[in-house]
């Protein structure tokens, strides 16, 4: 993006700024806020390179027991903001990871993963970032990761 030239990994950067832009509640671009917060993606690495997530993270977003869920996902779109894009994962890694994270998630609240699966389906999501087609098979993903994006699992 600050090169004008969208390598195979741009998808994954895109990715990155959704992530923040649900946990922060903000708009990728703003002119409405101070300078050093008007680029939410250069913002959200600062304050997450001087450890404090919990000035941009959006208050609605905490809930009891979610802060470490949301430190990870936080974790997730840094690794996905990464400048260098040979430096950032593929977009299926990302898919693999958050996967994982549903996964804890599921076994945290006492559910078994297999039965989860079997209840709701697999969901084949494709989708397309940056002029790149990628498909993955995430279990759930739509009402899952809402759910523990958005409402902390409950």
């Amino acid at each position: 993006m600050l090169t004008s030239q969208l390598p195979e990994k741009s998808d994954v950067y895109s990715f990155g700024v959704v992530l923040v832009e649900l946990i922060t509640g903000k708009k990728a671009l703003s002119f409405n806020r101070p300078e050093e917060e008007r680029n939410l993606a250069m913002y959200f690495i600062t304050c997450m390179n001087n450890d404090c997530l919990n000035q941009i993270i959006d208050e609605h977003m905490v809930i009891e027991g979610n802060t470490e869920e949301l430190k990870e996902v936080a974790n997730l779109a840094k690794r996905c903001l990464r400048v260098k894009g040979e430096e950032r994962a593929y977009m299926k890694e990302v898919a693999m990871e958050l996967e994982g994270l549903i996964r804890k998630k599921i076994s945290k609240n006492g559910l078994n993963y297999a039965e989860t699966e079997n209840m709701l389906g697999q969901a084949s999501i494709g989708y397309v970032v940056g002029g790149y087609r990628s498909n993955t098979t995430i279990v759930g993903v739509d009402s899952m990761v809402e759910d523990m994006l958005l409402h902390g699992g409950r």
